[in-house]
């Protein structure tokens, strides 16, 4: 990791990589801002080139202070590719939508979002202790508390799988918030504007048809139901 991942401060460089083509004003490179959308997050969104052309695979993630970790097959040509000296140049997405925007012209419909967007240089994980910390913490990104709550990766399935880390050195978020931009000469017109609000909610949970009626739901489980409401 370099010092200034190391010792981060309070935001991130704003480099030539990382400035918004497009509504500048709304990019945001406070650390706290992006930590914070990251972890709400679930899914990124890796892209990379392979064989000259451009790849963007979905996939599961997990944040361990300045560093980002995705995993894998050992069998999947990104994450070998991860393998060499000099890495894989990535871009790695995540965006979280909070609203609907519904002007009263088709042109100024939008959407209420947070995103961040990292570039970097994607290095596989070969030391065993870093390899257990990126597994826990990506099981434990989907539900805090869950990896000490299963068992761990046996050896035949750490074989199986590769996990890379991407430094978040190279950051910046975006942020739209508030209603619609309407024009002043549509205020008149007849159609409602607004936002619809988008939310995350869990329902109850759904036991295993196996489990051992004896095994009760990990307390981490229901409160992650009762704070959304369920």
């Amino acid at each position: 990791m370099s010092e200034a991942a190391a010792q981060p401060g309070a935001s991130y460089p704003v480099t030539e990589r990382n400035v918004p083509t497009r509504s500048r004003d709304r990019a945001d490179y406070d650390r706290t801002m992006v930590h914070a959308i990251l972890d709400e997050g679930y899914v990124c969104h890796l892209g990379f080139v392979r064989d000259g052309a451009p790849v963007v695979l979905p996939t599961l993630y997990g944040r361990v202070g300045e560093r980002l970790y995705v995993h894998g097959s050992t069998g999947s040509r990104p994450l070998r590719a991860a393998g060499g000296d000099e890495g894989l140049p990535v871009c790695l997405t995540v965006t979280l939508v909070d609203g609907l925007v519904l002007a009263r012209s088709a042109f100024h419909h939008s959407i209420n979002y947070r995103s961040v967007v990292v570039h970097g240089t994607a290095y596989q994980v070969t030391d065993p202790a870093e390899r257990a910390l990126a597994l826990d913490a990506l099981v434990d990104h989907v539900l805090p508390g869950r990896a000490d709550d299963s068992r761990r990766a046996d050896a035949k399935e750490l074989a199986a799988t590769a996990v890379v880390r991407l430094d978040l050195e190279e950051v910046s978020a975006k942020l739209r918030t508030g209603g619609p931009n309407d024009d002043p000469d549509d205020l008149a017109l007849p159609y409602w504007s607004g936002v619809l609000p988008v939310t995350r909610g869990y329902g109850t949970p759904i036991p295993a048809d196996d489990l051992d009626p004896a095994v009760p739901a990990p307390g981490y489980l229901t409160n992650a139901a009762v704070r959304s409401g369920c």
